[in-house]
């Protein structure tokens, strides 16, 4: 094997170690006029914005996990433009849940919608974020697989190079943590819910993998 090749094959090994390369399935989400317009809605009535598109400039990766081990209900939950359930989420607008990607359990990423558009995945912080989510945490179990650590490391450094103005990666349970920055939009200050996915070791395990790219924690 000449110098030449022996160099190339190794640049191909580290960058396969490394993550740099990252197998992504397109699987979209309704994303309909109405949508679009809801969007807007959103970002008006949270965030007091007036905007023409919803165009974001992503600054931070937000990790989640849905509360469902089952792909397709979990894609269900994100598919529709308008919210389908109660509760404070509800109650803050009718634009549906929502997130860029959706982790599968084993380890498959598929990309829901297109990662320069808005979407509503985490208080405070959407017009400025990246969602990710991944199938489990059923019953608020931690039950993240190798599969998904591994795809979302390779994710994240995917996202990194494509979007160099991303400074933070950040967990949803730490969504709260952002206030003090200027990347947090959120106008109702009573307008909080309290949040424990991705687990803790699930973010450390992540990080770990992807700690050369000195990405800012809350």
């Amino acid at each position: 094997m000449n110098k030449l090749l022996r160099s190339f094959l190794l640049v191909m090994l580290v960058a396969s170690c490394r993550g740099d390369r990252v197998k992504i399935v397109d699987k979209p989400i309704d994303f309909s006029p109405e949508r679009v317009r809801l969007t807007k809605e959103y970002i008006r009535q949270h965030y007091g914005l007036e905007v023409q598109d919803i165009t974001i400039t992503p600054k931070i990766i937000v990790l989640h996990w849905i509360e469902t081990n089952d792909l397709e209900e979990a894609f269900n939950i994100l598919k529709p433009d308008t919210i389908q359930y109660g509760g404070i989420v509800a109650g803050a607008g009718k634009l549906n849940v929502s997130a860029h990607f959706l982790v599968d359990r084993d380890g498959t990423i598929y990309r829901l919608m297109p990662e320069t558009r808005m979407a509503r995945h985490v208080i405070g912080l959407n017009y400025y974020s990246i969602g990710v989510e991944n199938v489990g945490g059923a019953g608020g179990v931690d039950n993240m697989t190798p599969e998904q650590i591994e795809a979302n490391a390779r994710l994240v450094r995917y996202l990194v190079k494509k979007y160099p103005t991303i400074q933070y990666l950040i967990g949803h349970y730490e969504y709260t943590r952002m206030e003090h920055t200027p990347l947090w939009l959120e106008r109702d200050s009573t307008y909080r819910t309290v949040k424990t996915d991705p687990s803790e070791a699930f973010m450390q395990a992540v990080r770990e993998r992807v700690s050369d790219l000195h990405l800012r924690k809350p």
